[in-house]
């Protein structure tokens, strides 16, 4: 895979972020994601993926190499998206300007304007789950916005101390929480912008036997994290045992090309 851009420029300092590597997500993630990001961005952007394998890719995307992490997983040890953490490269392929990352297995519904205005060094979804784990500082890093170029030292510590790194902080965004955190840079999207489909998009129970998974209101983009991803979730497939979900319609509506 060359490392050159499918096609020119855009000459904007906007750029959307999103990585794929591996088989578990195919180009139409990719594709669905330009399409979605297009139809919800006003004005100019580059969209740009990074991955170790482009075929099927629409040309709009600049596709350019995953910089190398030099790190390797274990027979059977699940992969904690380390390489999440290659945005922060002192020079990431020439980019420059403000960059908001967003995970492939989202849905958007709404606008994409305010999250380049909104003020802050650096800005993630605050992560979701129990109420005693929110009092944490912990970000989801399903969508993450920042200034390229900006924090090369988030990057350079993880390839300095990387076993460290990783006996002491779960996943990557655990570890760019708190490095974030304790640079004093740490902020987080309103809340209703960046909703979890597994806690705020299922009717509570029982009804979610007669009613449909549902869109929250002010939310700008679903996030599907833990049980399923958006054709799962289209399909009425949930992948843990006795939680039931009715197929979450709504989501023809935005998850396409």
């Amino acid at each position: 895979m060359s490392d050159q851009p499918k096609a020119p420029a855009a000459a904007a300092e906007r750029h959307i972020l999103c990585m794929k590597w591996g088989t578990k997500y195919g180009p139409e993630y990719v594709n669905r994601l330009y399409a979605m990001v297009r139809r919800h961005l006003a004005g100019d952007f580059s969209f740009v993926c990074l991955t170790d394998d482009s075929t099927g890719i629409r040309p709009e995307v600049r596709c350019f190499s995953i910089p190398q992490l030099d790190l390797e997983l274990h027979p059977g040890e699940p992969d904690r998206a380390w390489k999440k953490l290659t945005t922060f490269e002192r020079d990431l392929h020439g980019l420059r300007g403000r960059a908001l990352f967003i995970d492939l297995d989202v849905v958007i519904v709404g606008s994409l304007d305010d999250f380049f205005e909104i003020p802050g060094d650096f800005l993630i979804i605050h992560d979701y789950a129990r109420p005693w784990r929110r009092r944490r500082i912990t970000g989801n890093s399903s969508v993450y916005r920042f200034e390229l170029g900006a924090h090369p030292d988030v990057l350079a510590n993880f390839r300095q101390h990387t076993d460290q790194v990783q006996s002491t902080y779960r996943n990557e965004q655990t570890y760019l929480s708190d490095f974030m955190h304790r640079k004093g840079t740490l902020s987080y999207w309103p809340e209703e912008w960046c909703p979890s489909f597994k806690y705020h998009g299922i009717p509570a129970w029982p009804s979610n036997y007669w009613r449909e998974p549902y869109v929250p209101e002010g939310a700008r983009i679903m996030v599907f994290h833990g049980e399923c991803n958006p054709p799962d979730a289209l399909a009425g497939r949930r992948n843990r045992a006795f939680r039931f979900i009715r197929p979450a319609r709504w989501i023809e509506r935005f998850w396409h090309a």
